[in-house]
Protein backbone atom coordinates (compact mmCIF):
# COMPACT_ATOMS: atom_id res chain seq x y z
CA UNK A 1 0.00 0.00 0.00
CA UNK A 2 1.32 3.30 -1.26
CA UNK A 3 1.61 6.30 1.24
CA UNK A 4 -0.56 8.21 -0.62
CA UNK A 5 -3.57 5.64 0.10
CA UNK A 6 -2.53 4.77 3.27
CA UNK A 7 -2.77 8.68 4.19
CA UNK A 8 -6.01 8.71 2.47
CA UNK A 9 -7.34 5.61 4.28
CA UNK A 10 -6.88 6.81 7.75
CA UNK A 11 -8.54 10.61 6.58
CA UNK A 12 -11.55 8.21 6.07
CA UNK A 13 -11.37 6.49 8.97
CA UNK A 14 -11.19 10.19 10.91
CA UNK A 15 -13.95 11.15 8.79
CA UNK A 16 -15.96 8.66 9.88
CA UNK A 17 -15.29 9.01 13.57
CA UNK A 18 -16.05 12.61 13.13
CA UNK A 19 -19.44 11.69 11.71
CA UNK A 20 -20.28 8.83 14.50
CA UNK A 21 -19.22 11.67 17.33
CA UNK A 22 -21.06 14.40 16.15
CA UNK A 23 -23.41 12.31 15.49
CA UNK A 24 -23.56 11.13 19.07
CA UNK A 25 -23.63 14.60 19.97
CA UNK A 26 -26.25 15.76 18.25
CA UNK A 27 -28.24 12.57 19.63
CA UNK A 28 -27.47 13.46 23.63
CA UNK A 29 -28.40 17.31 22.95
CA UNK A 30 -31.61 15.96 21.24
CA UNK A 31 -32.30 13.87 24.16
CA UNK A 32 -31.53 16.92 26.89
CA UNK A 33 -33.87 19.45 24.89
CA UNK A 34 -36.92 16.68 25.15
CA UNK A 35 -36.03 16.12 28.78
CA UNK A 36 -36.00 20.22 29.41
CA UNK A 37 -38.74 20.61 27.31
CA UNK A 38 -40.20 18.24 29.35
CA UNK A 39 -39.28 19.57 32.79
CA UNK A 40 -40.56 22.90 31.85
CA UNK A 41 -43.78 21.54 30.11
CA UNK A 42 -44.17 20.19 33.36
CA UNK A 43 -44.22 22.56 35.85
CA UNK A 44 -45.74 25.02 33.36
CA UNK A 45 -48.81 26.38 35.20
CA UNK A 46 -52.61 25.23 34.90
CA UNK A 47 -53.48 28.49 35.97
CA UNK A 48 -52.71 31.75 36.63
CA UNK A 49 -53.10 35.70 37.06
CA UNK A 50 -51.75 38.39 34.31
CA UNK A 51 -52.14 42.11 35.61
CA UNK A 52 -52.69 44.00 32.00
CA UNK A 53 -53.07 47.71 30.97
CA UNK A 54 -57.19 47.04 30.60
CA UNK A 55 -57.23 44.85 33.88
CA UNK A 56 -56.69 41.60 35.03
CA UNK A 57 -56.59 38.26 33.46
CA UNK A 58 -57.04 34.80 34.21
CA UNK A 59 -55.27 32.68 32.30
CA UNK A 60 -56.24 28.29 31.77
CA UNK A 61 -53.75 26.15 29.62
CA UNK A 62 -52.21 29.41 28.53
CA UNK A 63 -55.10 31.13 27.22
CA UNK A 64 -57.69 33.92 28.72
CA UNK A 65 -60.27 32.59 30.72
CA UNK A 66 -63.88 34.51 31.18
CA UNK A 67 -64.96 32.19 33.83
CA UNK A 68 -68.93 31.29 33.71
CA UNK A 69 -69.86 28.92 35.64
CA UNK A 70 -72.32 27.23 38.29
CA UNK A 71 -72.22 25.63 42.05
CA UNK A 72 -72.87 22.25 41.01
CA UNK A 73 -74.56 20.52 43.97
CA UNK A 74 -77.10 18.51 42.07
CA UNK A 75 -79.05 16.65 45.23
CA UNK A 76 -81.71 14.56 44.59
CA UNK A 77 -84.92 14.72 45.63
CA UNK A 78 -85.26 12.99 49.62
CA UNK A 79 -81.27 13.21 50.27
CA UNK A 80 -79.79 16.25 52.11
CA UNK A 81 -75.87 17.13 52.09
CA UNK A 82 -74.43 13.70 53.25
CA UNK A 83 -75.48 12.59 49.34
CA UNK A 84 -71.65 12.17 47.85
CA UNK A 85 -72.64 13.48 44.03
CA UNK A 86 -68.63 12.00 42.87
CA UNK A 87 -70.08 8.23 43.49
CA UNK A 88 -73.03 9.01 40.74
CA UNK A 89 -71.46 9.83 37.79
CA UNK A 90 -75.02 8.92 36.25
CA UNK A 91 -75.76 12.28 37.48
CA UNK A 92 -73.39 13.74 34.16
CA UNK A 93 -75.59 11.66 31.52
CA UNK A 94 -78.07 14.29 31.96
CA UNK A 95 -75.84 17.61 33.31
CA UNK A 96 -73.25 17.31 31.38
CA UNK A 97 -75.16 18.19 28.04
CA UNK A 98 -76.81 20.79 29.54
CA UNK A 99 -73.72 22.45 31.10
CA UNK A 100 -72.44 22.45 27.60
CA UNK A 101 -75.69 23.74 26.02
CA UNK A 102 -75.82 26.31 28.67
CA UNK A 103 -72.31 27.77 27.55
CA UNK A 104 -70.64 27.36 30.84
CA UNK A 105 -66.75 26.05 31.24
CA UNK A 106 -66.26 25.55 35.13
CA UNK A 107 -68.61 23.71 37.96
CA UNK A 108 -67.69 24.74 41.33
CA UNK A 109 -67.47 22.42 44.27
CA UNK A 110 -67.28 23.55 47.80
CA UNK A 111 -65.09 19.91 48.71
CA UNK A 112 -64.09 16.53 47.71
CA UNK A 113 -66.47 13.81 48.11
CA UNK A 114 -65.68 10.84 50.83
CA UNK A 115 -64.24 8.68 47.56
CA UNK A 116 -60.68 10.69 46.89
CA UNK A 117 -60.90 8.32 43.57
CA UNK A 118 -64.13 8.89 42.66
CA UNK A 119 -63.89 11.93 43.14
CA UNK A 120 -60.80 12.18 40.29
CA UNK A 121 -62.93 10.10 38.05
CA UNK A 122 -66.10 12.54 38.09
CA UNK A 123 -63.99 15.70 37.57
CA UNK A 124 -62.09 13.43 34.57
CA UNK A 125 -65.25 13.36 32.76
CA UNK A 126 -66.91 16.80 33.22
CA UNK A 127 -63.00 17.62 31.66
CA UNK A 128 -62.77 14.92 29.09
CA UNK A 129 -66.02 14.17 27.60
CA UNK A 130 -67.88 17.61 28.38
CA UNK A 131 -65.01 20.32 28.15
CA UNK A 132 -66.13 21.31 31.52
CA UNK A 133 -63.43 22.81 34.29
CA UNK A 134 -63.47 22.46 37.65
CA UNK A 135 -63.14 24.39 41.13
CA UNK A 136 -62.02 22.54 44.13
CA UNK A 137 -62.87 23.92 47.34
CA UNK A 138 -62.60 22.93 50.75
CA UNK A 139 -64.64 24.21 53.76
CA UNK A 140 -61.97 24.58 56.47
CA UNK A 141 -63.97 22.63 59.19
CA UNK A 142 -66.49 25.08 59.21
CA UNK A 143 -68.92 22.77 60.20
CA UNK A 144 -66.62 20.80 62.30
CA UNK A 145 -67.61 23.23 64.79
CA UNK A 146 -64.53 25.09 64.23
CA UNK A 147 -62.06 27.13 66.26
CA UNK A 148 -58.86 28.66 64.42
CA UNK A 149 -57.55 29.68 67.42
CA UNK A 150 -56.82 26.15 68.45
CA UNK A 151 -53.34 24.57 67.13
CA UNK A 152 -54.78 21.18 67.06
CA UNK A 153 -58.07 21.99 65.14
CA UNK A 154 -55.44 24.08 62.79
CA UNK A 155 -53.50 21.25 62.23
CA UNK A 156 -56.72 18.87 61.40
CA UNK A 157 -57.60 21.54 59.06
CA UNK A 158 -53.94 21.83 57.15
CA UNK A 159 -53.80 17.75 57.11
CA UNK A 160 -56.61 17.73 55.36
CA UNK A 161 -56.40 20.60 53.28
CA UNK A 162 -52.69 19.30 52.05
CA UNK A 163 -53.95 15.31 51.79
CA UNK A 164 -56.64 16.60 48.92
CA UNK A 165 -53.91 18.60 47.19
CA UNK A 166 -51.68 15.81 46.63
CA UNK A 167 -54.52 13.29 45.87
CA UNK A 168 -55.67 16.01 42.91
CA UNK A 169 -52.80 17.83 42.07
CA UNK A 170 -52.17 15.95 39.17
CA UNK A 171 -56.54 16.37 37.69
CA UNK A 172 -56.06 18.17 34.52
CA UNK A 173 -59.55 19.53 34.82
CA UNK A 174 -58.99 21.33 38.23
CA UNK A 175 -58.47 24.81 37.79
CA UNK A 176 -58.03 26.19 41.40
CA UNK A 177 -57.84 25.71 44.81
CA UNK A 178 -60.92 27.77 47.24
CA UNK A 179 -60.34 28.02 50.95
CA UNK A 180 -63.40 28.34 52.62
CA UNK A 181 -66.57 29.85 51.66
CA UNK A 182 -67.95 31.99 54.27
CA UNK A 183 -65.86 31.23 57.01
CA UNK A 184 -65.75 34.75 58.06
CA UNK A 185 -69.47 34.36 59.36
CA UNK A 186 -67.96 32.82 62.30
CA UNK A 187 -66.71 36.04 63.39
CA UNK A 188 -68.98 38.21 61.97
CA UNK A 189 -72.35 39.70 62.94
CA UNK A 190 -74.00 36.49 61.76
CA UNK A 191 -72.69 34.01 64.72
CA UNK A 192 -72.48 30.89 62.43
CA UNK A 193 -70.67 28.44 63.71
CA UNK A 194 -69.35 31.01 66.47
CA UNK A 195 -65.52 30.42 67.85
CA UNK A 196 -63.59 31.97 70.43
CA UNK A 197 -60.57 31.05 72.47
CA UNK A 198 -59.18 32.21 76.69
CA UNK A 199 -57.18 34.77 75.15
CA UNK A 200 -60.04 36.20 72.97
CA UNK A 201 -61.96 36.43 75.85
CA UNK A 202 -59.81 38.55 77.63
CA UNK A 203 -60.74 41.22 74.66
CA UNK A 204 -63.67 43.27 76.30
CA UNK A 205 -64.64 45.05 73.14
CA UNK A 206 -66.56 43.23 70.58
CA UNK A 207 -65.57 44.94 67.82
CA UNK A 208 -62.02 44.71 68.86
CA UNK A 209 -62.55 40.73 69.51
CA UNK A 210 -63.95 40.33 66.04
CA UNK A 211 -61.15 41.45 64.58
CA UNK A 212 -58.52 39.94 65.99
CA UNK A 213 -60.50 36.92 64.98
CA UNK A 214 -60.29 37.71 61.80
CA UNK A 215 -56.62 38.35 61.61
CA UNK A 216 -56.26 34.50 63.16
CA UNK A 217 -58.42 33.24 60.39
CA UNK A 218 -57.62 34.98 57.66
CA UNK A 219 -53.14 34.82 58.55
CA UNK A 220 -54.30 30.90 58.61
CA UNK A 221 -56.17 31.16 55.21
CA UNK A 222 -52.75 32.57 53.83
CA UNK A 223 -50.79 29.93 55.82
CA UNK A 224 -52.74 27.38 54.04
CA UNK A 225 -52.57 28.99 50.69
CA UNK A 226 -48.19 29.13 50.64
CA UNK A 227 -48.15 25.26 51.90
CA UNK A 228 -50.09 24.45 48.90
CA UNK A 229 -48.08 26.39 47.02
CA UNK A 230 -44.69 24.01 47.87
CA UNK A 231 -47.13 20.91 46.83
CA UNK A 232 -49.05 22.10 43.36
CA UNK A 233 -47.70 25.51 42.43
CA UNK A 234 -49.29 25.45 38.89
CA UNK A 235 -52.29 26.42 39.83
CA UNK A 236 -54.29 29.64 41.24
CA UNK A 237 -55.11 29.83 45.04
CA UNK A 238 -57.98 31.81 46.30
CA UNK A 239 -59.68 32.75 49.39
CA UNK A 240 -63.78 31.97 49.40
CA UNK A 241 -65.43 34.84 51.54
CA UNK A 242 -69.62 35.59 52.60
CA UNK A 243 -69.14 39.26 51.07
CA UNK A 244 -67.09 42.29 51.46
CA UNK A 245 -66.86 41.80 54.98
CA UNK A 246 -63.16 41.01 56.60
CA UNK A 247 -61.12 41.79 53.54
CA UNK A 248 -59.96 45.06 54.88
CA UNK A 249 -58.13 42.37 57.54
CA UNK A 250 -57.84 39.74 54.74
CA UNK A 251 -55.71 42.52 52.35
CA UNK A 252 -53.12 42.70 55.20
CA UNK A 253 -52.96 39.18 55.70
CA UNK A 254 -52.98 37.10 52.66
CA UNK A 255 -50.39 37.64 50.56
CA UNK A 256 -50.04 34.54 49.13
CA UNK A 257 -53.52 34.57 47.85
CA UNK A 258 -53.94 35.27 44.30
CA UNK A 259 -57.33 35.83 43.43
CA UNK A 260 -60.62 37.04 45.67
CA UNK A 261 -64.07 34.54 45.90
CA UNK A 262 -66.65 36.53 47.21
CA UNK A 263 -70.36 35.30 47.90
CA UNK A 264 -72.93 38.46 46.82
CA UNK A 265 -76.34 37.78 47.41
CA UNK A 266 -77.27 41.91 46.97
CA UNK A 267 -80.24 42.36 44.35
CA UNK A 268 -80.15 43.34 40.63
CA UNK A 269 -76.68 44.59 41.26
CA UNK A 270 -73.81 44.55 42.99
CA UNK A 271 -72.85 47.75 44.06
CA UNK A 272 -69.65 49.20 45.11
CA UNK A 273 -68.14 46.00 45.56
CA UNK A 274 -65.65 46.50 42.67
CA UNK A 275 -63.90 49.77 44.17
CA UNK A 276 -64.21 47.88 47.72
CA UNK A 277 -62.21 45.21 46.48
CA UNK A 278 -60.17 47.77 45.03
CA UNK A 279 -59.63 49.31 47.99
CA UNK A 280 -58.96 46.25 50.17
CA UNK A 281 -56.58 43.84 47.43
CA UNK A 282 -55.34 46.34 45.24
CA UNK A 283 -53.33 44.06 43.83
CA UNK A 284 -55.61 41.05 43.67
CA UNK A 285 -58.96 40.31 41.72
CA UNK A 286 -61.71 38.60 42.22
CA UNK A 287 -64.77 36.28 41.00
CA UNK A 288 -68.26 36.43 41.99
CA UNK A 289 -68.05 32.63 43.86
CA UNK A 290 -71.74 33.02 44.18
CA UNK A 291 -74.47 35.32 42.53
CA UNK A 292 -78.35 34.22 41.67
CA UNK A 293 -81.98 35.19 42.42
CA UNK A 294 -84.36 32.03 43.98
CA UNK A 295 -86.83 31.41 41.63
CA UNK A 296 -89.89 31.89 44.25
CA UNK A 297 -91.88 35.00 44.88
CA UNK A 298 -92.47 35.51 48.39
CA UNK A 299 -95.35 38.15 48.13
CA UNK A 300 -97.13 36.06 45.78
CA UNK A 301 -96.30 32.67 47.44
CA UNK A 302 -96.12 31.29 43.64
CA UNK A 303 -93.01 30.12 41.41
CA UNK A 304 -91.74 33.26 39.42
CA UNK A 305 -89.05 32.94 37.12
CA UNK A 306 -89.07 35.54 35.00
CA UNK A 307 -88.13 37.48 38.21
CA UNK A 308 -85.36 35.12 38.56
CA UNK A 309 -84.11 35.34 35.24
CA UNK A 310 -84.01 39.43 35.63
CA UNK A 311 -81.86 39.24 38.41
CA UNK A 312 -78.84 36.90 36.60
CA UNK A 313 -79.33 38.82 33.70
CA UNK A 314 -78.47 41.99 35.32
CA UNK A 315 -75.85 40.72 37.02
CA UNK A 316 -74.15 39.00 34.69
CA UNK A 317 -74.20 42.19 32.58
CA UNK A 318 -72.24 43.79 35.26
CA UNK A 319 -69.76 41.12 35.69
CA UNK A 320 -69.33 41.51 32.28
CA UNK A 321 -68.83 45.25 32.21
CA UNK A 322 -66.05 45.16 35.06
CA UNK A 323 -64.17 42.47 33.02
CA UNK A 324 -60.74 43.31 31.75
CA UNK A 325 -61.16 45.29 28.50
CA UNK A 326 -64.44 46.60 29.75
CA UNK A 327 -65.73 49.90 30.50
CA UNK A 328 -65.69 49.04 34.29
CA UNK A 329 -63.01 48.24 37.18
CA UNK A 330 -61.35 45.48 35.10
CA UNK A 331 -60.64 43.65 38.32
CA UNK A 332 -63.33 40.66 38.06
CA UNK A 333 -62.27 37.75 35.97
CA UNK A 334 -65.82 35.80 35.95
CA UNK A 335 -68.63 34.80 37.92
CA UNK A 336 -70.28 31.34 39.02
CA UNK A 337 -74.00 31.20 39.30
CA UNK A 338 -75.88 29.60 42.02
CA UNK A 339 -77.03 27.06 41.75
CA UNK A 340 -77.38 24.62 39.09
CA UNK A 341 -80.62 22.55 40.43
CA UNK A 342 -82.91 23.28 43.54
CA UNK A 343 -82.20 21.74 46.60
CA UNK A 344 -84.94 20.56 48.46
CA UNK A 345 -84.09 19.55 51.64
CA UNK A 346 -82.55 22.97 53.04
CA UNK A 347 -85.83 24.51 54.52
CA UNK A 348 -86.05 22.06 57.15
CA UNK A 349 -82.31 19.99 57.44
CA UNK A 350 -83.26 17.95 60.27
CA UNK A 351 -86.78 16.79 58.74
CA UNK A 352 -86.05 13.56 56.40
CA UNK A 353 -89.46 14.04 55.64
CA UNK A 354 -89.35 17.69 54.72
CA UNK A 355 -86.83 16.44 51.85
CA UNK A 356 -89.30 15.08 49.63
CA UNK A 357 -91.34 18.48 49.89
CA UNK A 358 -90.61 21.55 48.20
CA UNK A 359 -91.22 24.05 50.83
CA UNK A 360 -92.49 27.76 50.50
CA UNK A 361 -91.43 29.27 53.76
CA UNK A 362 -89.10 32.04 53.65
CA UNK A 363 -85.33 31.11 55.12
CA UNK A 364 -83.60 35.02 55.35
CA UNK A 365 -84.43 38.37 54.55
CA UNK A 366 -82.76 40.57 52.31
CA UNK A 367 -83.75 44.01 50.77
CA UNK A 368 -81.79 43.76 47.73
CA UNK A 369 -84.68 41.24 46.20
CA UNK A 370 -86.99 44.26 46.42
CA UNK A 371 -89.64 42.35 44.62
CA UNK A 372 -91.11 40.63 47.71
CA UNK A 373 -89.50 42.01 50.93
CA UNK A 374 -92.81 43.18 51.67
CA UNK A 375 -94.10 39.64 52.47
CA UNK A 376 -94.76 38.36 55.82
CA UNK A 377 -92.24 39.33 58.19
CA UNK A 378 -89.60 40.02 54.98
CA UNK A 379 -88.44 36.64 54.97
CA UNK A 380 -88.42 36.92 51.54
CA UNK A 381 -85.61 34.18 50.53
CA UNK A 382 -86.23 31.00 49.61
CA UNK A 383 -83.62 28.36 49.80
CA UNK A 384 -85.13 25.47 48.27
CA UNK A 385 -85.52 27.32 44.72
CA UNK A 386 -81.92 28.80 43.52
CA UNK A 387 -81.36 26.46 40.66
CA UNK A 388 -81.86 27.86 37.08
CA UNK A 389 -82.83 24.00 36.51
CA UNK A 390 -85.94 22.79 38.34
CA UNK A 391 -86.02 19.16 39.38
CA UNK A 392 -88.90 16.90 39.58
CA UNK A 393 -90.26 13.89 41.77
CA UNK A 394 -90.48 12.37 38.51
CA UNK A 395 -87.25 10.23 37.71
CA UNK A 396 -85.79 8.84 34.08
CA UNK A 397 -84.49 5.36 33.34
CA UNK A 398 -81.24 5.94 35.22
CA UNK A 399 -83.44 7.32 38.48
CA UNK A 400 -82.87 11.00 38.09
CA UNK A 401 -85.18 13.23 38.91
CA UNK A 402 -86.22 15.21 35.08
CA UNK A 403 -84.93 18.28 34.50
CA UNK A 404 -86.40 21.40 33.41
CA UNK A 405 -84.44 24.14 32.80
CA UNK A 406 -86.36 27.56 34.03
CA UNK A 407 -85.69 30.87 32.11
CA UNK A 408 -83.08 32.23 33.86
CA UNK A 409 -81.04 29.24 31.95
CA UNK A 410 -82.32 30.36 28.54
CA UNK A 411 -81.11 33.96 29.45
CA UNK A 412 -77.59 32.83 30.47
CA UNK A 413 -77.06 30.48 27.38
CA UNK A 414 -77.75 33.67 25.55
CA UNK A 415 -75.72 35.65 27.03
CA UNK A 416 -72.73 32.76 27.52
CA UNK A 417 -73.18 31.82 24.16
CA UNK A 418 -73.03 35.36 22.41
CA UNK A 419 -70.36 36.60 19.55
CA UNK A 420 -69.74 39.66 21.78
CA UNK A 421 -68.19 37.28 25.10
CA UNK A 422 -66.26 35.02 22.68
CA UNK A 423 -65.22 38.41 20.75
CA UNK A 424 -64.29 39.61 24.35
CA UNK A 425 -61.99 36.38 25.52
CA UNK A 426 -59.98 37.43 21.43
CA UNK A 427 -59.79 40.90 22.57
CA UNK A 428 -57.80 39.88 26.11
CA UNK A 429 -55.06 37.81 24.23
CA UNK A 430 -54.12 41.26 22.88
CA UNK A 431 -54.11 42.99 26.13
CA UNK A 432 -50.52 44.61 27.08
CA UNK A 433 -48.88 44.10 30.76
Amino acid sequence: MTLFMRNKLEIKKLSFEFVRRAFALLTFLLAFSLICSWANSSSQKISYIKSTSRGYVLYVYGRPFIMRGVVYQPIPIGENWDYDIFSHPELLTVDGPLLKELGANVVRFYQTGKDIEATKRFIDILYKKYGIYTIMGHWLGFWDNPNYGDPAFREYVKSSVLEMVKALKDSPGIIMWVLGNENNYSFGPENINPWITQELLKIRDPAERRRKQAEIYYSFVDYLAKEIKKIDPSRVVALGNGGTRGLDVAGRFCKNIDLLGLNLFTGKSFGHVWRDVANAFPDCPFFVMEFGADAFDSLKKEENEDIQAEYIKCLWREIERNLAGGTGWGNVVGGIVFEWTDEWWKSDIFDPKSWWRHDKKGDWSCGGYYHDIACEGNMNMNEEWWGIVAISRKKDKNGINIRKPRKAFYILKELWNSPTLAQRERELENLGD
